[in-house]
């Protein structure tokens, strides 16, 4: 179920994502040597349809194809079959950003067991930092994600960008496995196949890849990091019939430019959408698996107002998305350590 190579396959950088499975049957972890040690490691298409992170690591790659990299590079490439159809995963997948902690007693997917595969590899080699590089399908700025709040960790992701989300849940994300034992961030690189969000990521991973040491950068450089943390996660019920235009059957009707909320800080009482029926209502689940949608939200003349002043982060306009995944995160403010 995965494929190690110590070299890039011959004829890898000529594909697109959708034609990598010519060539990779499986999962794939590439090592390539530079010039410092340990390895970089940097995760790509663990959702087929965020193309960004191919795009990037293709065009450095490219960059480097008759030099060594700065720096070891341990290249991850995830869900191919996914990537074949453009969609984030195959109906008979997992989320493939969902398979990395197996829980206890439960009987390990096929997928579970590679992602095992992959966290063992790597850390018996070293991990200078762990990289992972996705896209959103709604409209949100670039920034990083970090499971972890020490100083390399904030430094890593100060780096991309100086607004950056600190989350402790779901475990199961790539970048919360990595953290136990090096950096690790992900990447929100905006929607996919736009050209800044490839160009960012690269001259990122490009900056990381030469890098001597986190000790050496200095403490003012993330002094100005606006700080904010996941606090709940917002789903649609599977009973709960939604769209963005007003269908009749709907329970609820979202705005039809919803998407432009992420990332503003909204007040209590700010509307969510129209709610048709008594029986619509926002799953919220906090990080620890609570449900709380009575704390975040509540319905006052068929509307859907909140409770708390927060600020959405990943509000997607697509309904198959909605279903795989969720609507929006939550988050608040939360001061530098």
């Amino acid at each position: 179920m995965l494929d190690i190579f110590d070299q890039l396959p011959d004829g890898l950088l000529d594909l697109e994502s959708t034609q990598l499975w010519q060539l990779l049957h499986r999962p794939t972890l590439i090592h390539i040597a530079g010039d410092r040690q340990p390895a970089l490691f940097v995760s790509i298409l663990l959702h087929g349809n965020e193309t960004t992170s191919w795009l990037a690591m293709r065009e450095l790659l490219r960059k480097y194809q008759h030099q060594r990299l700065p720096r070891s590079l341990s290249l991850f490439i995830g869900n191919i079959e996914g990537a074949r159809y453009r969609l984030r995963h195959l109906d008979n997948q997992p989320d493939y950003n969902r398979i990395w902690q197996i829980e206890e007693g439960s009987e390990a997917l096929p997928e579970q067991i590679v992602a095992q595969k992959v966290i063992r590899e790597m850390r018996s080699r070293g991990v200078f930092a762990s990289i992972d590089i996705h896209n959103n399908t709604g409209r949100n700025p670039h920034y990083g994600c970090i499971p972890s709040l020490d100083k390399h960790s904030l430094h890593l992701a100060r780096l991309f960008d100086k607004t950056v989300v600190h989350y402790t849940s779901p475990k199961t994300l790539q970048s919360c496995a990595f953290s136990e034992f090096c950096p690790a961030i992900v990447l929100e690189c905006g929607q996919p196949d736009r050209p800044e969000g490839t160009s960012h990521a690269l001259a990122y991973v490009e900056t990381c890849l030469n890098l001597d040491s986190f000790d050496r950068l200095p403490d003012a450089a993330i002094a100005d990091i606006d700080l904010f943390h996941t606090v709940a996660i917002v789903k649609i019920p599977h009973e709960i019939n939604f769209s963005f235009i007003g269908e009749p059957d709907d329970d609820i009707t979202f705005p039809a430019e919803m998407d432009c909320l992420n990332f503003c800080e909204l007040p209590i009482g700010k509307s969510f959408g129209k709610a048709k029926t008594a029986r619509a209502y926002l799953s919220t689940v906090s990080e620890n698996g609570e449900e709380k949608s009575d704390r975040y939200f509540q319905i006052q003349n068929g509307e859907i107002l909140l409770q708390k002043p927060v600020m959405p982060s990943m509000i997607t306009l697509d309904s198959n998305i909605i279903r795989q995944d969720c609507l929006c995160y939550l988050m608040e403010r939360l001061p530098l350590p």
